[in-house]
């Protein structure tokens, strides 16, 4: 099965089923939602009745006068209405009022008159001071015959004297329930269809995409020049792009020149005093002057065996894909070992050390790896860092990672020389000697990091330098 046919299967199986619970959900709302909207307005018109009913009710007069006839006539009414498309010819509002007892005095269906109300939670409740409604079937076996009942007190001076009721069947709304069921079937199924068949094409112009793509690979790997497919952008363009990049790689003659090229430079310093050093001393000269001439090669020697040693764990480390352990590694068991190991240093140039990580924070990783990496750094800081000058380590969890972040107060980096400080043999030269490194420490941890799936960021903070880790 191909990659674009198997998208596209995923495609449709995930655009059903999100359509499928979402139209559910939608459905199942609308009855609830329509039958809110009505109740709000049951609210309202039960409390406008309370009102205009109040000093008749007070009066005692509600069965006498006007008001039977006008429910009456009122629930005769024809409106002759279309609603949205739908057709309403009746009215279908019941009205009720009963006494502080719950007993019916008036009502515009003429069923109830006289008969206790005070058990149903309409008048129950607002006779009590709360909100009372309630949804009762006229016919128990029938789902459809359920009435919304809607309460408003009547009050007199703030006592509660009667019960206004404003009913509606929950019949009346079905037809707007229905119609809009309807639409959201057929125009849910239409944006079902329509996601489907951007789906389909979507799988098309990938699958044609990637077939490109794998031809292209095809003919690099069989030596054949070929132009590299392009893609207006995305990350389709930057898979193509690196696969270009990896054929230069793999090719290895512009990487090859340019490794040998650097590397023969950064020898040519030290090979050189070497050689001078060892002409002059050929002659007669004084022995403190000979002493010097042979620190000096010894010191040259140290540097080119420490290039090469660093040039060997950097191409161990720049080869491999992945971690060969996993450990749980204490951060600060392993800053505290390697604080131990620079003692000498620190306590030589008189330095303030402040430490700030927490006992339970893990590093998970190689710890061979880690310990080499987080030295390189103290050790570069401790280069730059002057006299009496300050040390600040601190680290904390952010999210699933660890922030592990080591100032050291120095002059600023040059803005010319930020972009540059991971690059291969670049270094700035030291303030208490002015010699350069190898330039092969900060690329070592760099890689290091990357290895482990984390990030590194060098920036000028105020007072110094600080370099932050991100590692899982």
């Amino acid at each position: 099965m191909s990659l674009g046919l198997r998208i596209f299967l995923v495609y449709v199986l995930f655009v059903g089923l999100t359509g499928y619970f979402v139209l559910n959900t939608v459905m199942e709302e609308i009855r609830p939602g329509v039958r809110q909207s009505t109740e709000e307005t049951l609210v309202d018109t039960a409390n406008l009745m309370a009102e205009i009913l109040r000093d008749d009710f007070k009066a005692g007069t509600l069965s006498e006068n006007r008001w039977p006839q006008l429910l009456r006539a009122y629930g005769e009414r024809q409106p002759q209405a279309t609603i949205w498309g739908l057709p309403k010819n009746q009215v279908n509002h019941r009205i009720y009022v009963t006494d502080a007892k719950g007993i019916v005095v008036l009502d515009s269906s003429g069923v109830a008159v006289g008969q206790d109300y005070s058990r149903w939670n309409d008048v129950y409740l607002t006779l009590r001071g709360e909100y009372g409604a309630r949804s009762s079937r006229s016919d128990p076996d029938d789902p459809s015959s359920s009435v919304m009942h809607v309460g408003a007190p009547i009050r007199d001076n703030g006592k509660i004297i009667g019960v206004v009721t404003v009913a509606k069947p929950n019949s009346s709304l079905q037809p707007y329930v229905d119609r809009t069921e309807r639409r959201l079937l057929f125009y849910g199924a239409g944006l079902i269809g329509l996601g489907l068949l951007f789906g389909a094409l979507l799988s098309w112009w990938l699958s044609r995409a990637l077939h490109r793509l794998t031809g292209y690979a095809q003919a690099v790997s069989e030596g054949r020049r070929v132009e590299v497919p392009h893609y207006r952008g995305g990350e389709l363009e930057q898979l193509a792009t690196a696969v270009e990049q990896m054929r230069t790689q793999l090719e290895g003659k512009a990487y090859v020149e340019r490794y040998v090229h650097t590397l023969t430079h950064e020898l040519k310093s030290p090979l050189a005093a070497i050689r001078g050093a060892a002409e002059l001393l050929q002659s007669e000269m004084p022995a403190v002057q000979r002493l010097r001439f042979v620190s000096n090669i010894d010191s040259e020697s140290a540097r080119m065996q420490q290039l090469i040693e660093r040039l060997l764990n950097l191409a161990q480390v720049e080869q491999r894909q992945g971690l060969e352990e996993r450990v749980a590694v204490p951060l600060a068991a392993l800053v505290a070992e390697l604080l131990k190991a620079q003692a000498a240093r620190i306590e030589g140039k008189q330095l303030r050390v402040e430490q700030a990580i927490g006992e339970d924070l893990l590093l998970v990783g190689e710890p061979f790896l880690l310990r080499q990496a987080l030295g390189n750094l103290l050790e570069n800081a401790l280069d730059f860092t002057p006299a009496q000058g300050l040390l600040r380590l601190r680290a904390e969890r952010v999210g699933e990672q660890v922030e592990f972040r080591l100032f050291n107060q120095t002059m600023p980096i040059p803005d010319y020389a930020l972009p540059r400080l991971t690059e291969r043999f670049y270094s700035l030269p030291r303030p208490d000697s002015g010699r350069k490194s190898t330039g092969l420490g900060l690329n070592f941890v760099e890689e290091v990091v990357k290895l482990h799936g984390g990030v590194m960021r060098i920036g000028n903070v105020e007072g110094g330098v600080e370099v932050v880790l991100r590692l899982p």
